[in-house]
């Protein structure tokens, strides 16, 4: 239903072709992954803002980190098994909704965002965890509403009921 309605505002904009050929053109996700973890170390070099109870930040940050990167490589071997794209700017030719997409319909992004977080929590720094802030509304707004409206005029009514029974983040 929010899918379909925002495939087809995008549709409109962009024409219907658009989006089931390609979901991603720029900002591309990596970029904005990038660009976030940028923000948070310059935020953190401008004006550091130390996070209470180091020891336990750091070792949550640690944990973040390791599962950050568990996520991202399970998600991006779950759609390589998949035979479908990977890189954000290929058309899916498959709706792939198992392993972590079974709980999550953007777990790379997901992710992604413990990453940044991780960072935050190892250096110890508010900085990053505000970069994670920013990242989960550029990534929403840039890359998943468009790769949902992709996803709905590729797969249809196989999406739909997808998208209603699996959350965006979590």
């Amino acid at each position: 239903m929010i899918a379909e309605r925002q495939g087809e505002a995008m549709t409109q904009q962009n024409g219907a072709s658009d989006y089931a050929e390609r979901p991603n053109r720029w900002p591309l996700p990596p970029v904005i992954f990038g660009l976030s973890l940028a923000l948070g170390f310059g935020l953190d070099s401008l004006a550091r803002v130390a996070l209470p109870a180091p020891g336990i930040a750091k070792l949550l940050g640690a944990l973040a980190l390791g599962a950050g990167l568990a996520l991202v490589l399970w998600s991006t071997s779950t759609l390589s098994r998949a035979r479908t794209a990977i890189l954000p700017h290929h058309p899916a030719t498959r709706l792939v909704t198992s392993g972590p997409f079974a709980w999550s319909r953007n777990p790379i992004y997901l992710g992604e965002l413990c990453l940044i977080a991780g960072f935050g929590g190892v250096e110890g720094s508010l900085a990053y965890l505000i970069a994670a802030a920013v990242f989960v509304m550029a990534m929403t707004h840039f890359a998943i509403r468009r790769e949902e409206a992709h996803l709905a005029a590729r797969f249809g009514a196989e999406w739909e009921a997808y998208a209603a029974r699996v959350r965006r983040w979590v």
